[in-house]
C-alpha cells in the first residue's frame, strides 16, 4: 500500500493580470488640450467632450458648455500592447434630452511616435526634434508635428482637422510613460 496520490495544482503566477503585463509594452497619456472652431450643433454653440478609442479602450473627457473653443487641458491614459493600432478621436455635442451628436472625429498614428521613442534619445539637449510628421492622406494632422526631447521625456505636440464635419480641430499632447514590470518597448 503506497501513499495516496496528490493531484498537482498549478500555483496562482499565472494570473489574468500578469498576462496583461507580459503583452502591455507601456502607457501613453493623451492630453486633450483644446477644441479650435468646432462646429455649431446647437443653437448658437455647443457643448463638446471628447470620446478617444484604442483597440477596446475607450475614454472622455468632461463636457464644457456653450463654447466651440473649448480648453478641456485633460489628461486621458492608454495602455499600449499594439501599437500599430490607430487612437480614434470623436468630438460630440452633449444634449440632455436627446442623443449627442457627432461634431466631427480623427484618427492618427503612434507608429511615428513609438519609433522616436525606441531610439533612446536620453541625454540630447532639450527641445531637440527626433522627428517630423508631415501632414497627408494617412493621417488627419492639421499641420506638420514634431516627436521632440523635453524636460527628459519624449512628446508629440498635434493638431488635429476633424473630418466628417464643416469645420473644426483639436489639439493633443502625446507622452510615453514606462510601467514597471510591463514588456517595454
Amino acid at each position: 500500500m503506497g501513499s495516496p496520490k496528490i493531484p498537482m495544482v498549478r500555483a496562482q503566477s499565472e494570473s489574468p493580470t500578469k498576462n496583461l503585463m507580459d503583452n502591455l509594452l507601456g502607457l501613453l497619456r493623451l492630453r486633450v488640450k483644446r477644441g479650435i472652431n468646432l462646429a455649431v450643433r446647437d443653437v448658437i454653440s455647443s457643448d463638446p467632450y471628447v470620446v478617444v478609442r484604442m483597440g477596446k479602450q475607450r475614454l472622455k473627457t468632461r463636457v464644457i458648455r456653450k463654447d466651440i473653443n473649448p480648453e478641456w487641458n485633460e489628461d486621458l491614459t492608454l495602455s499600449v500592447s499594439d501599437p500599430n493600432h490607430p487612437i480614434f478621436l470623436t468630438v460630440y455635442d452633449h444634449d440632455t434630452f436627446s442623443m449627442d451628436d457627432k461634431m466631427g472625429d480623427a484618427e492618427f498614428d503612434i507608429k511615428p511616435f513609438i519609433d522616436a521613442l525606441k531610439m533612446h534619445p536620453d541625454g540630447l539637449p532639450n527641445g531637440t526634434i527626433i522627428t517630423k510628421i508631415q501632414p497627408g492622406r494617412s493621417n488627419c494632422l492639421a499641420e506638420e508635428s514634431a516627436v521632440v526631447w523635453k524636460d527628459g521625456k519624449v512628446m508629440q505636440d498635434i493638431c488635429l482637422r476633424l473630418k466628417n464635419v464643416e469645420c473644426g480641430e483639436v489639439e493633443v499632447q502625446l507622452q510615453w510613460i514606462d510601467l514597471p514590470g510591463a514588456k517595454g518597448l
